[in-house]
């Protein structure tokens, strides 16, 4: 499990280093810098102002529990009482102190989470990155990134930045303290402190990517449970229970595996804290017992030595005290750092896109004309339908079809504005007026009557309409099953058929009532009758429409007939 440390792993180690802490920087000071700046900024400076404030308590606190335990031992009770009171006043100052750093610290960390998620969210959906998020290998389970990982991302943040503040006032406000009691001390907990830290690098260094290795794993295992639990039909027809437990097991086996990793390097680095940390009791005693017993220093100097050595040790040894911990959170900055930086990829590649695309957009026009239009695959590597040409005016319909891997699909989605993989020419009304029904269509949680308005929640049709559009499509047992209430919220997905579904989405087209629908096989688990109806319902809508389909019995229903051969060879025709 220990692999040799070689110069080609080293310089990946600090490249690796470079770029977690330049992801770091871009998404901290993204923050900082934002709308919320104001109050951002506010509330760190009041951070630093407690912490400061904090330090100068404990630093007085040493001196005030220094002079109790001198009374104590010359048994003096005017002393005693004196320091007993002053150090029972720096207690009730640094409990004030502390609950309000800590709700400080809190509400900032919230304040951050809240934007940051806000804002990745804004991102996840800008030039539908979640769609293109799908197929890459860079990019595992995005949805724990923004969740889990921005949580942990600012709350640990947060409190390592101000762990090393703490440190940084800390080692301040008791250098001098030692150094007035010896300068050996101080070196020696410098020395220490910088073998200490060392030590735990060169021992724990794997960690870093073993915890990386964790976060992906659980998030894998949390994947397969959804997917079961959304799938769970398909499944128990199939009979595939043997099949999806055997996958379970194999994802949490990995999980184990790593984790075994985890606690063999943990246990090998908590071999070193342990003695370290134990030693660090024994080598101030070392050095000052001496001094109280030739009588060249009071008792209440050993406590007090003891107290700031513990202190000054702790500060400097950061990295060393904290190493498992920081080794989670830096993971934790990659996967984020990650996300963050192929979201960027993902704008700069838009703006690109936009400036050298080959293929010219008109959004401005009702129908829908196609000028020597070249659908391409989105790697650009096979053409799908060479310069395809046609026009549709916002009442005309045209059915694509051809046989499977043809890209039928492609070229409505090229239309339809879902995929840019394509050189020429485009005529069509602007998005807002558009609306695709894909074959399986997406059921959001909710009421019935969001279901039904989806995705214009903003929808003003009354209930009469709605209801009337719920006959029109067939769905009356739908609206039966919940009573005829519209707001009632059940498992709509796993409620409905897939037959139901579809017509769900139909629905929401006469609702919506667009220029243009593009309806990709959106009547494929429907009988003959129901998919007769809902057709003849688009064309008494005027609504124009573009379908791709294998049934011929659709045909009846569309003006053109698009039919796509192999290698971006096509046959347009009227029907006549």
């Amino acid at each position: 499990m220990n692999e040799p440390i070689t110069p080609a792993s080293r310089i990946a180690a600090k490249e690796q280093f470079r770029k977690t802490v330049r992801q770091f920087v871009a998404i901290t000071r993204a923050f900082f810098k934002s709308e919320r700046r104001v109050k951002a900024r506010g509330m760190l400076i009041l951070l630093l102002l407690l912490s400061v404030a904090y330090t100068g308590v404990i630093v007085l606190t040493s001196y005030a529990g220094r002079d109790l335990m001198t009374a104590i031992e010359s048994k003096n009770w005017h002393a005693y009482w004196e320091a007993m009171g002053r150090y029972a006043l720096t207690f009730v100052v640094a409990v004030v102190i502390n609950v309000y750093y800590r709700w400080t610290q809190e509400t900032l960390a919230l304040l951050w989470r809240e934007w940051l998620t806000q804002h990745l969210i804004k991102r996840y959906f800008n030039n539908r990155a979640y769609y293109r998020l799908r197929g890459s290998e860079s990019i595992d389970n995005p949805d724990q990134r923004i969740s889990e990982d921005v949580r942990n991302f600012t709350s640990d943040t947060l409190t390592y930045a101000l762990m090393l503040l703490q440190s940084v006032m800390t080692l301040i406000g008791f250098f001098g303290v030692l150094w007035s009691i010896s300068g050996m001390l101080v070196g020696l907990a410098m020395v220490y402190a910088a073998f200490g830290t060392f030590m735990c690098i060169v021992i724990g260094r794997k960690l870093v990517s073993l915890q990386y290795e964790k976060y992906q794993k659980e998030a894998d295992m949390r994947y397969g449970l959804v997917r079961i639990r959304d799938n769970a039909e398909s499944i128990a027809f199939y009979r595939g229970e043997k099949r999806e437990h055997r996958d379970l097991i194999h994802r949490l086996s990995a999980i184990v595996g790593n984790l075994r990793t985890i606690i063999f390097w943990n246990r090998n680095l908590g071999f070193f804290r342990n003695s370290y940390n134990y030693l660090a009791l024994i080598l101030p005693i070392l050095i000052v017992a001496p001094m109280f017993m030739n009588g060249s220093k009071p008792f209440g100097v050993v406590t007090q030595t003891i107290e700031s050595f513990a202190q000054v040790l702790g500060a400097v040894s950061l990295v060393a005290n904290n190493f498992e911990d920081l080794s989670t959170y830096l993971a934790g900055v990659q996967r984020l750092g990650i996300l963050w930086d192929d979201l960027d990829d993902f704008d700069a590649e838009e703006e690109r896109s936009a400036r050298e695309s080959l293929q010219q957009i008109d959004e401005a026009g009702n129908a829908v004309k196609l000028c020597k239009l070249t659908v391409l695959t989105p790697d650009k590597a096979k053409i799908l339908a060479k310069e395809l040409t046609f026009e549709l005016s916002p009442n005309q319909s045209l059915m694509i079809m051809g046989p499977s891997g043809s890209g039928k699909s492609s070229v409505l989605r090229t239309i339809a504005g879902l995929w840019a993989g394509g050189v020429g020419a485009l005529e069509r009304p602007a998005l807002q007026h558009l609306m695709f029904l894909p074959q399986r269509p997406y059921m959001i949680p909710g009421s019935l009557r969001d279901q039904l308005r989806y995705p214009d929640h903003d929808c003003n049709a009354d209930d009469d309409t709605i209801r009337r559009v719920v006959e029109q499509v067939n769905l009356t047992d739908v609206l039966d099953r919940v009573e005829g209430d519209l707001d009632r919220v059940i498992d709509w997905t796993n409620i409905l058929s897939l037959g139901e579904q579809q017509r769900v989405s139909f629905a929401r087209l006469f609702l919506r009532k667009p220029k243009f629908a593009f309806l990709d096989e959106a009547t494929s688990a429907l009988d003959e009758d129901n998919q007769k109806r809902l057709y003849q319902l688009v064309l008494d809508s005027g609504i124009g429409f573009i379908s791709v389909g294998h049934r011929e019995t659709l045909v009846q229903f569309h003006d053109h007939i698009l039919r796509l051969e192999s290698v971006g060879e096509w046959e347009l025709k009227k029907r006549l």
